[in-house]
């Protein structure tokens, strides 16, 4: 087999100080070469933010919690599940009603929700308050965008005070129709305990007559 001839370049400076010199110039010249020519190539990596990450998370993925106060009926199981207890709930009671949770199934609500936050700043993403939820208000989302410095800013309210005010009203008539409702009630049941006497009442005994002599 014959060798493969190699063509011969003569270095103008094969050893020495000069030699140094010629090297380096020769190194730093076919790196910036190197470097410049992808100015003029197309990307073939994009790097976040330029890429829309969400667009290629899975539909599993855990991201922030958020919750649908539409259909959530304040039954409080994710209150109850949740292991390190990041979630805190108050509700109010008011006129039952029907609705369809995101799951398709029905259900009764009756307790309104006025205070409904989540520190996701404690959340560990576990996932336990999901799953008993009867309705699916609670879920992830895909948003994973909060870089903050202030830990409060990951402390979520998901009822407005707006939202809370309007309820507060509506539980002020609630409450005021419970106690008319309450008070016609026992009006009713007094006016028939005092009826019942006088139907229950046994006739009176007549007179007996004294013996004859």
């Amino acid at each position: 087999m014959e060798a493969q001839k190699q063509e011969y370049h003569p270095e103008p400076f094969s050893t020495g100080y000069f030699a140094d010199i010629w090297n380096t110039a020769k190194s730093l010249f076919y790196g910036m070469s190197n470097t410049m020519s992808h100015l003029f190539r197309a990307p073939s990596t994009v790097q976040y933010p330029e890429v829309d990450v969400k667009a290629t998370l899975p539909d599993r993925y855990r991201g922030f919690l958020t919750v649908d106060m539409d259909v959530c009926i304040s039954c409080r199981n994710c209150e109850k599940a949740c292991p390190i207890d990041c979630i805190w709930i108050e509700d109010v009671k008011l006129d039952r009603v029907d609705i369809i949770g995101n799951n398709g199934k029905p259900s009764k609500k009756m307790l309104y929700p006025v205070v409904f936050n989540i520190d996701l700043g404690k959340c560990m993403y576990c996932g336990l308050c999901t799953e008993p939820c009867p309705t699916d208000a609670i879920h992830f989302t895909k948003e994973f965008e909060r870089a903050t410095t202030d830990f409060h800013n990951l402390y979520f309210e998901f009822v407005s005070p707006e939202e809370r005010k309007e309820v507060l009203a509506k539980r002020e008539k609630f409450e005021a129709k419970e106690a008319e409702a309450k008070a016609k009630k026992a009006a009713a049941a007094a006016a028939a305990a005092a009826a019942k006497p006088a139907e229950t009442a046994t006739p009176a005994t007549p007179p007996t007559e004294p013996p004859k002599s």
